[in-house]
């Protein structure tokens, strides 16, 4: 966390990354995370598992889970054979979904599962940077950061790690507009919502922009407001977010009424 930030403005919008700022979740899944899961963790059944690992991080209620939860709900589904109970109970008990946290589990208690899952989160991250050539923001996301920036302070929000973020947000222009990052590294998105209460913001002045329903729950965690950025709507909800949903947030206007039809948009809009 970044102690010596003061904030500028009453206000901050909370933005994730992939999927919601960068067009890069459908490439980063497709070419990368389901193909090196069945690689290092040996599944024979390849195309059921990527239809599996797909729907659940892409097109389903789970879309835009950590890598982790991902994976152990991709291996439940698929009917893993081999033991990953110690995978299963540090991605239920831990605070911290990221490598470091899991080599710190692997030195505290060993295991295969765990060392695979670390092998292939490692692969992953690897990888990411083989695609920097097909990574870019949605359409209107620079135009709108730049009009946020006058009226909030801006933070990143997301579940991707920190280099990957660095790198993609600085090549496109998007990094001078932000104020905090908060990845993987730095734990849920819930906690790192709630952590800018340390800053002076008030809840009801926090804005988390978001793909997926977990960045709804986590704004609702920690009881700030929360804007969809619609699957294949993103251009449109983006426009939305700075010619509607920012004038509500500065004015004080973004409502309960307000906010639960955006809620029932964002539903109606995912595959359940």
């Amino acid at each position: 966390m970044n102690q010596s930030f003061k904030k500028q403005k009453d206000f901050i919008v909370c933005i994730d990354s992939d999927g919601c700022a960068m067009d890069t979740m459908d490439i980063k899944h497709q070419k990368c995370f389901g193909p090196y899961l069945v690689d290092v963790f040996d599944l024979k059944d390849s195309e059921r598992f990527i239809e599996i690992w797909d729907r659940i991080n892409l097109y389903s209620q789970t879309r835009g889970c950590n890598r982790f939860k991902g994976l152990v709900l991709s291996l439940e589904e698929y009917g893993y054979e081999g033991d990953f109970s110690r995978l299963q109970n540090w991605v239920a008990t831990t605070n911290e979904l990221s490598n470091r946290s899991l080599v710190k589990e692997i030195e505290k208690c060993g295991g295969k599962d765990l060392e695979l899952a670390l092998q292939w989160s490692e692969k992953v991250n690897i990888g990411i940077k083989t695609l920097r050539e097909h990574d870019a923001p949605f359409n209107n996301v620079l135009r709108s950061m730049a009009i946020i920036k006058q009226f909030a302070d801006i933070a990143v929000v997301s579940s991707a790690n920190n280099e990957a973020i660095i790198d993609e947000w600085t090549r496109h222009g998007l990094l001078p507009f932000v104020d905090l990052v908060f990845g993987q590294d730095q734990g849920t998105k819930a906690f790192c919502l709630n952590h800018l209460r340390e800053y002076g913001y008030q809840s009801k002045n926090i804005l988390m922009v978001g793909d997926s329903p977990g960045d709804l729950d986590s704004a609702q965690q920690a009881q700030t407001n929360f804007f969809p950025i619609l699957c294949k709507k993103e251009d449109e909800s983006w426009d939305q977010l700075v010619l509607e949903a920012l004038g509500k947030l500065v004015y004080q206007d973004f409502n309960e009424e307000y906010q639960q039809q955006l809620i029932t948009k964002f539903n109606k809009n995912l595959v359940v």
